[in-house]
């Protein structure tokens, strides 16, 4: 059994999930692992190669030539792809642009469960996602599940949204969130679902620094 500490979080939309993985990365050190950045890099390596989504063939090929992996550097977490940092890049239009269709690829999410699981290995880190500690890393050392009240996840987004979107409501941004709630749990591929070991944390009347000090809690007993 590795000696490395992985933190995985899983939970609803809205949550503040990557918020309490940076936050906690941040504190102890750890690498925070951004799923998402690495569906970007695949993107964007498929574009530079000008992969054709449809080939199945050419998908496979080109995945046993994509390697990621992150670093710590100012404080922040830098992805590199086949050792080349694409942190900015990745951020771009073009890989906004494509970034979901591949993600949708099945055999992308498999590769990039594989790329997870060997970070697990080497390193002590801090992922967040819907399948982490389900699917990712069913034996992370600390498994915390997101939630809080619908009506509150969405107040939250909805401040977030309306500086960009003047025009929204906050009927729209519930809706949304309710319906992506449904997509998250009813889908086929690895649903979003508690595991069974993972602690509950209902961040409805919590501030970010209450909610990190509980997180750190159930993690300072592996640190010795």
């Amino acid at each position: 059994m590795s000696n490395q500490i992985i933190i995985a979080i899983d939970g609803y939309s809205s949550c503040g999930k990557s918020t309490l993985a940076k936050a906690l990365a941040k504190e102890l050190h750890f690498i925070y692992v951004d799923s998402g950045a690495m569906y970007r890099a695949v993107a964007l390596y498929f574009l530079r190669n000008n992969i054709n989504l449809n080939d199945h063939n050419e998908v496979v090929e080109a995945l046993k030539n994509i390697h990621l992996n992150f670093h710590s550097r100012d404080y922040k977490t830098h992805i590199t792809l086949n050792d080349e940092d694409v942190s900015s890049e990745i951020r771009q239009m073009p890989v906004s642009e494509r970034v979901s269709s591949v993600a949708a690829i099945h055999e992308v999410r498999m590769e990039m469960v594989k790329q997870q699981q060997r970070m697990g290995k080497i390193k002590n880190i801090v992922m967040d996602g819907r399948d982490i500690g389900t699917t990712v890393f069913p034996t992370a050392t600390v498994k915390i599940f997101m939630t809080a009240d619908p009506k509150v996840r969405a107040e939250r987004r909805y401040k977030e949204l309306l500086p960009a979107n003047p025009g929204i409501t906050l009927e729209e941004v519930f809706e949304n969130l309710a319906h992506r709630d449904y997509q998250d749990t009813t889908r086929a591929e690895s649903p979003l679902r508690r595991a069974e070991d993972a602690i509950i944390l209902d961040n409805t009347d919590l501030t970010p620094d209450e909610q990190l000090l509980f997180a750190l809690s159930k993690v300072e007993p592996f640190l010795s």
